[in-house]
């Protein structure tokens, strides 16, 4: 049996989806009750230890998909008390049920701004809360491992944006601006981006399930790696038949917009899309290599079909009624 630790998710519907249709067993522990998984969910918080060493009574393996991620969470405290304590919360729970495998999905967030072609042995040098917790809750992990290194499994999955089918994040904020003709290229464009389509990372944290006792740490990316000109042009041409990235503002400019609503939303105390941090990402290199491609894993969708199919499923057809998940 399998627990599914923030299975409600974007990522943890498409994993346990994976999982039903290969006969595996699993329950969701999250927070809030899973709209596709209604009946597998136990409501469940990693703050609280109680209800977490019951949810997970009788279970084999943990995958834990639970985070604090937005660029905007606030108070910041959430960060620490949810990707930090939680992480502990859930390294006590399974010792005490006997629980010898975890599975924890981290972020690339832990390497910064990385120079480019950045692996898994890559420098630890997080620009922001998101990344120092996930790299926090990581030494937690490794800890809970080293206490029975011979029985006890970890696997750390660092992938980089996740994208695919009903996400509502970063990725589908860009590409809805393409679809609506209104996108503007901010900088040289030349700068490259690591993807993940969701449901390969799916499928590897599937296949991470079946590892043997020890410690594992990879990278998630889908190759190749696009650069900005080349993803907004190829989805300009399949949203609107015009290839091109229309019109370009220099980078200046947009950090200058971003530092605008930086002081809007301190200002007034509300959330807006654009953000200098959002235009710095936007701008920068996130490049990383990967040690996936020396395992046995192949990943069933390839990147330039996962495009097309999250092109086609969010602006090309009407599933209007389809769930959706909020995320960066």
């Amino acid at each position: 049996m399998f627990s599914i630790i923030g299975g409600s998710g974007f990522i943890g519907t498409r994993l346990c989806a994976r999982l039903e249709r290969s006969k595996n067993e699993f329950t969701i522990v999250d927070k809030n009750r899973s709209a596709v998984f209604p009946e597998r969910t136990t409501i469940a918080d990693v703050r609280d230890l109680s209800k977490l060493k019951v949810s997970l009574g009788g279970v084999s393996a943990i995958v834990n998909l639970a985070a604090e991620h937005r660029d905007d969470v606030s108070p910041k405290s959430l960060y620490d008390e949810v990707n930090v304590n939680g992480a502990r919360n859930i390294c006590e729970a399974a010792s005490l049920n006997s629980i010898n495998k975890i599975v924890f999905t981290s972020s690339v967030a832990v390497y910064g701004f990385a120079p480019v072609g950045t692996g898994e042995d890559g420098v630890i040098n997080p620009f922001n809360d998101y990344g120092r917790t996930k790299w926090e809750a990581e030494q937690i992990f490794h800890a809970w491992q080293a206490e029975a290194p011979n029985d006890r499994t970890l696997v750390v999955i660092r992938p980089t944006v996740v994208f695919g089918e009903r996400n509502r994040g970063n990725v589908f904020n860009l590409l809805r601006q393409i679809a609506s003709g209104k996108f503007l290229m901010i900088g040289k464009g030349t700068n490259r981006k690591s993807m993940a389509y969701v449901e390969n990372v799916a499928a590897f944290i599937e296949h991470s399930l079946s590892l043997e006792p020890g410690v594992y740490t990879y990278n998630y990316i889908d190759k190749p790696d696009f650069d900005m000109n080349t993803l907004v042009s190829n989805c300009n041409e399949k949203l609107t038949g015009r290839g091109g990235v229309g019109l370009r503002l220099p980078k200046w400019f947009g950090m200058s917009v971003g530092y605008g609503f930086d002081l809007l939303a301190l200002v007034t105390g509300k959330k807006f899309a654009i953000s200098s941090i959002r235009v710095k990402k936007f701008c920068a290199d996130s490049m990383y290599s990967t040690s996936v491609e020396n395992t046995n894993f192949r990943p069933p969708v390839d990147l330039e079909t996962a495009i097309d199919k999250t092109l086609q499923f969010e602006f090309l057809e009407d599933n209007s009624k389809e769930p959706v998940f909020f995320s960066e």
